[in-house]
């Protein structure tokens, strides 16, 4: 299985998604946690099985939460470029790509 990095703003994403999830509920931020972790192993184990998205990455969804985890990826790692809320403007991390 190929290691997971996150890109340093897709890193300050999902922490800012947890504490907002927390502020709600523990338990909630424990499950959502669960959700990116769940999504992080599906891009690790099988990365191309997930279709080509925009700028040559790809994404896992998640219908619960309603975020891609959008990523690149080699033959040894996969680097998050975003935790994606579907609600946020399309391509908002494109300037990502290449910097991390």
């Amino acid at each position: 299985m190929r290691s997971i990095r996150y890109h340093s703003e897709a890193r300050t994403e999902f922490l800012n998604q947890v504490d907002y999830y927390a502020s709600l509920s523990v338990r909630l931020a424990e499950r959502f946690d669960r959700a990116v972790v769940a999504a992080e192993t599906l891009a690790a184990e099988t990365p191309d099985h997930w279709p080509p998205y925009k700028h040559k990455t790809r994404r896992v969804l998640d219908r619960q939460f309603k975020f891609s985890l959008v990523y690149l990826h080699t033959d040894r790692e996969i680097v998050v470029i975003a935790i994606a809320p579907f609600r946020r403007r399309p391509s908002y991390w494109k300037g990502r790509i290449g910097d991390g």
